[in-house]
């Protein structure tokens, strides 16, 4: 069983893999005080550790990588592969500075490398990242903040504005203050992508563009865009898997 580690800012996402097909997939909260002892306690309630045979870790948060690391090697006695510069990953990044782009990133695109056609995947998570994908190589992407950024963004420079839940109210228009800022934080994100995902086709030039949505708050904006779409929860990890296999010791 191969033990998949996808490092956010936010979540850390946890899969596990026989073969090549995910089976079972666990969020933690990102904890950059946590120790890697109190990690591997979290883990441990989730998979049955003796059955690991190998790891694989990407990662946007250098401390916890170390804590994952660490963990890694003292309690599963393995090396992780670690998603990194000459890390073998079958994806071309044709951007102003490659070293630049994310282990998240190059996850996404390696998550639907099967796929041949001009590709856009759209994660949410504390960032909002549009990743357009096309014969294997990353040609451009788009970051704005996250829905949880945007709600603490809201709520922290307002003095009169609750905090609230992120849930889709069932009118756009809301008639009291929590629905009036779900709204806003829920529709105003789908619009938004459908609102770039049409700028995004007009400057590749690409009316037929694949467009994927994942993501850790996916599920509660995938059904209100307009934009016909593929929702795939797995797809980092999925990449994740992928790289692994590409540089299998």
């Amino acid at each position: 069983m191969i033990l998949l580690i996808d490092i956010g800012n936010t979540t850390i996402g946890i899969g596990l893999a026989f073969g090549n097909e995910i089976k079972m997939t666990y969020r933690l909260t990102t904890n950059t005080s946590k120790s890697f002892d109190e990690y591997y306690v979290a883990i441990k309630d989730l998979i049955k550790v003796e059955e690991v045979t190998d790891i694989a870790i990407s990662s946007v948060v250098p401390r916890v990588t170390e804590s994952f690391v660490k963990l890694s090697k003292k309690f599963f006695n393995i090396n992780p592969l670690i998603v990194a510069q000459g890390t073998k990953t079958g994806i071309n990044i044709k951007t102003e500075n490659p070293k630049e782009v994310g282990a998240d990133l190059i996850c996404d695109a390696a998550g639907i490398v099967d796929n041949v056609s001009a590709s856009l995947i759209i994660d949410l998570g504390t960032a909002i990242k549009y990743i357009y994908v096309k014969d294997k190589t990353i040609g451009g992407v788009i970051i704005s903040p996250g829905i949880g950024v945007a709600v603490k963004a809201l709520v922290g420079s307002t003095a009169l504005l609750p905090d609230i839940d992120v849930l889709v109210p069932k009118n756009v228009l809301g008639t009291n203050t929590v629905a009036c800022m779900q709204s806003g934080i829920t529709y105003g994100t789908a619009a938004q992508i459908d609102g770039l995902i049409e700028r995004i086709k007009e400057e590749v030039k690409q009316e037929d563009l694949k467009v994927y949505i994942t993501g850790g708050l996916s599920s509660f904006i995938y059904p209100i865009i307009k934009t016909k779409a593929i929702y795939d929860s797995k797809i980092v990890l999925k990449g994740l898997l992928n790289i692994y296999y590409k540089n299998q010791r």
